[in-house]
């Protein structure tokens, strides 16, 4: 009998014995777990932070070649007036060029009295008569060299002195110009508006209602420049001056809204 009490206790007691948990196989698994989740957070924080920081010299890379292109744009923008400008003068030396190739007025009949000249001839005591179409070229000579004050001194006398010449009406648009190019656009405004009111039939109309358009632009009148562009391009479609309206009207919703 005290063999098997003693037996029971000893089962008890083994019973009320707990193991250590630093012994514990389940607990240090746990810890395994526990320090490799660490350690691939670890990682995982490690290689956002460099995906990151690529992304961040990607962007700053992007913005040097962004700004790169604006500076070309802003380069082009301030030069596209001036190369507009060559075009237009190119042409229309060339138009000149054309026209006096071909006989300009009939030859005058045998005869005739000198003194009463040839139509776009001008006359005074002892001096050589000067023609039309010189004054007009030595005016324009002057846009060309880009000596715009005097060239407005030119066309304005040119206009003064030969008011019915057929190259009244081109000689109207290059006052207006020397005006447009040194940013005048309060005098050069009227000046273009005089060739719509005195030549309706003009070939320079398309170009001076554009530039009445940039004049209004300029001076920020934003509805009476939106009304004209829209008028060039009603009017004159196909043309280079209904593509420079659209232009600059897709400018205007930019900045003007």
């Amino acid at each position: 009998m005290k063999a098997v009490l003693f037996g029971m206790s000893l089962v008890v007691l083994a019973g009320c014995t707990t193991t250590s948990l630093v012994d514990d196989p389940v607990y240090l698994r746990v810890q395994d777990i526990e320090a490799r989740l660490i350690r691939i957070e670890r990682v995982f924080n490690n290689e956002s932070l460099i995906e990151l920081a690529t992304n961040l010299q990607q962007l700053r890379s992007e913005m040097q070649s962004l700004r790169g292109e604006v500076e070309t744009l802003r380069f082009e923008t301030e030069n596209a007036a001036e190369r507009q400008r060559d075009l237009y003068l190119d042409i229309d030396q060339r138009l000149q060029g054309l026209e006096q190739a071909g006989p300009r007025s009939a030859a005058l009949p045998a005869g005739a009295p000198s003194a009463a000249g040839a139509p776009g001839q001008t006359f005074a005591a002892g001096v050589a008569a000067v023609t039309d179409q010189e004054s007009y070229d030595e005016a324009f000579a002057l846009i060309q060299t880009r000596r715009y004050e005097e060239a407005q001194a030119a066309f304005s006398n040119f206009l003064t002195v030969h008011a019915g010449s057929a190259l009244a009406d081109n000689a109207q648009y290059w006052l207006a110009e020397t005006h447009y190019v040194r940013r005048q656009f309060d005098t050069a405004l009227p000046e273009f508006e005089k060739i719509i009111d005195a030549y309706p039939q003009s070939a320079k109309l398309p170009d001076a209602l554009l530039k009445i358009g940039y004049c209004h632009f300029e001076l920020e009148r934003w509805d009476a420049a939106r009304d004209v562009l829209r008028q060039v391009e009603r009017l004159f479609p196909n043309t280079a001056a209904a593509q420079l309206a659209t232009e600059r009207l897709q400018r205007l919703a930019q900045e003007a809204g």
